[in-house]
């Protein structure tokens, strides 16, 4: 590669992928040996909570010692700080994550809000919740403060907001929902404290509607927009309370009658997926039924997917099957076959495969049930079946897939295969496991 900053960004990625083989001595090898000190330095930060994750701390605290940039160190003691949380480790776990924000908090980092989401996580799994909460509030000032009218970057503040909301806490995620008049945002764009609700009105609901400030339209900004709740309702997953999930509904949908109409649509698809994801299919479905057709059957098929991963697979096949629009239809038994491959019922999902008539839809189909065949030792039936896949591109992921799940002489074999079918960036994950020190192979003569 002429270009070192793309060489840079492949290396990279090598380097990861000797390190999730287990090989950490030629990953940092091979970080070390990248020309471009950015990347260099990124390839050694991933390496700190490989070494920690693999019980070498004192390899880890001596790596993250040597990050040359200031802009990096936050995330290397953050990152080692979840590792040694992970591991148990608490006192070194706080010792590390306060460093981290000693970091942070001296030299601007990419991604603050990621990183301090990162240490909320290292303070709940440490059980300090007071610092959790000084974090959380944090991240939620720092979202803001990016751009008072919208979350600039959604995804940490929804973890923070999502986490609050599974141990029945609302008073952040209310608080958001209050609308804020024009009049109270101060010059710079910062809101004055009553906007937000006084400390005694932020008492926990979890049934009931929003207070009357957040009933009826005014000519006011909400703190959250609808994308942002999207974001939210994406990050609550399926293990979520019924009651969590419903109380999460009911504030989504009250954002969609009050709000301006911006993003409408993502939070539509968002919110129906949620109600799926916990059953309560006939809700989202009258959700739906405003939308344009193709719009419409499109969340359909997507529902689908959710009610069969919650395990509801012959709810799943039924919606399926009343869905009008053919791709969409196609689209949502894949889903259904995926789930009925994962419960050990594969014969049935064999059946379900015969009813797709598009060729790579089908194709997905059988790859799903080639990988069950695979994971359950019956290697030469799966690979047998990867031959009957018409497209080179599903075939070859099938092959790739078969080959993680070999011993190195058929993985060898696979791969070559899959080489020819669809070039080597499939098979890298995977390459140093098969063809040991490969990796570091291939950097040398990159960087020779």
């Amino acid at each position: 590669m002429g270009d070192e900053l793309e060489q840079g960004t492949e290396l990279l990625e090598l380097v990861k992928a000797a390190a999730g083989a287990g090989d950490l001595d030629g990953a940092q090898a091979l970080a070390e040996s990248i020309p471009l000190r950015q990347s260099r330095d990124q390839a050694l930060v991933s390496l700190v909570p490989a070494w920690a994750r693999a019980g070498r701390g004192d390899r880890a605290v001596a790596l993250a010692e040597r990050i040359r940039y200031p802009h990096n160190w936050g995330w290397a003691w953050a990152l080692l700080a979840k590792a040694t949380a992970d591991r148990g480790d608490i006192a070194e776990a706080l010792r590390f994550a306060a460093r981290a924000d000693d970091e942070a908090r001296l030299c601007a980092v990419d991604g603050m809000e990621e990183l301090l989401g990162l240490l909320v996580d290292v303070a709940v799994a440490t059980g300090d919740h007071d610092r959790a909460a000084e974090l959380a509030d944090r991240v939620e000032e720092m979202a803001r403060s990016r751009n008072p009218h919208g979350w600039c970057k959604p995804r940490p503040l929804a973890m923070v907001l999502a986490r609050e909301a599974l141990e029945g806490d609302f008073r952040r995620l209310d608080a958001l929902l209050r609308p804020q008049p024009e009049s109270a945002v101060r010059a710079g764009g910062s809101p004055c404290g009553w906007a937000l609700g006084e400390p005694g009105d932020q008492g926990m609901v979890l049934e009931g509607d929003l207070d009357a400030s957040a009933a009826s339209p005014v000519s006011a900004r909400l703190p959250l927009g609808a994308r942002d709740m999207a974001c939210l309702l994406d990050t609550v997953d399926e293990n979520a309370d019924l009651d969590v999930a419903l109380a999460l509904a009911d504030r989504a949908e009250t954002l969609l009658e009050t709000g301006d109409g911006r993003d409408h649509n993502v939070l539509l698809k968002s919110l129906t997926l949620l109600l799926a994801r916990h059953g309560q299919v006939e809700r989202a479905m009258v959700l739906t039924e405003g939308l344009d057709l193709d719009l419409s059957v499109a969340q359909q098929a997507d529902m689908v997917g959710e009610l069969a991963r919650s395990g509801d697979t012959d709810g799943a096949e039924a919606l399926a099957h009343t869905i009008t629009d053919r791709r969409a239809h196609d689209r949502a038994l894949i889903e259904v076959v995926r789930k009925l491959v994962l419960r050990g019922d594969r014969g049935r999902a064999e059946v379900m495969t015969r009813l797709i008539d598009d060729g790579w839809a089908q194709g997905e189909a059988l790859l799903a049930i080639a990988l069950g065949m695979a994971r359950h030792g019956d290697l030469d039936a799966a690979e047998t079946l990867t031959r009957s896949i018409a497209c080179r591109g599903t075939r070859a992921r099938a092959l790739a897939a078969l080959v993680e799940l070999s011993e190195p002489p058929r993985a060898r074999r696979l791969a070559a295969q899959v080489v020819v079918l669809g070039g080597w960036e499939a098979v890298l994950p995977v390459l140093e496991r098969i063809m040991p020190r490969s990796v570091a192979v291939v950097a040398d003569r990159t960087t020779s």
